[in-house]
């Protein structure tokens, strides 16, 4: 079993970082191989309309821009499960993510009758990490995700989402122009919860990656 995790946030070592790191060795407990990507170390951007994946005769399933990415979607369609993880800006996922997705999934898209010309089938775990509590997300961001999710559907496998909620963004908030955050309250937070989160990745990277 091939498993790739992406951390699509700009922070190599930080909170979604962790759940990525988390995840990957959820799926290498189950005797996954893994290949961790920090998607913002690639050199790329969002589809370009070239339209080469849609000509007929050409190869299908495959991104024919030729960057740092398109050899990435390669070993991703050449997987058995994708783990990704994204902070949310904007209640969205990053520009990168977004980017990555545009790419991946418009290759695999057949503009004959809108179904998948993929045939494998690909697990897909989403990490969303986001300072919003719980509750917020629940009510203003979880809806218009299940908008994104359903674009992994193209890839037939079974796609598993999960909010970390409530993350603390600086070690030191007096630092900032932060003043509507309480470093106290955040703090207690990551100290009660952000081990779950991590717990919760770890199971989640192990169960898609059987």
């Amino acid at each position: 079993m091939k498993t790739v995790v992406i951390n699509a946030s700009p922070r190599k070592k930080w909170n979604t970082a962790e759940i990525m790191q988390s995840a990957q060795k959820g799926a290498e407990s189950v005797g996954a191989e893994t290949e961790y990507i920090n998607l913002y170390d690639v050199d790329f951007k969002g589809c370009r309309s070239c339209l080469v994946c849609k000509l007929k005769g050409k190869e299908k399933c495959k991104c024919y821009w030729r960057d740092n990415l398109s050899p990435i979607i390669e070993r991703i369609l050449a997987a058995d499960t994708l783990l990704i993880g994204t902070p949310i800006y904007f209640g969205e996922p990053t520009a990168e993510f977004r980017a990555l997705i545009e790419r991946l999934i418009f290759c695999v898209l057949s503009y004959d009758d809108g179904s998948s010309y993929f045939t494998g089938k690909i697990n897909v775990g989403l990490f969303y990490t986001m300072n919003a509590p719980l509750q917020f997300f629940e009510d203003s961001m979880k809806d218009n995700l299940a908008k994104t999710e359903f674009l992994f559907s193209f890839l037939n496998g079974e796609v598993t989402s999960y909010p970390v909620c409530d993350t603390i963004q600086v070690s030191d908030y007096s630092k900032f122009n932060m003043a509507g955050f309480s470093q106290e309250a955040k703090e207690k937070q990551w100290i009660l919860q952000f081990p779950k989160d991590l717990e919760k990745a770890f199971k989640i990277g192990a169960e898609l990656s059987k």
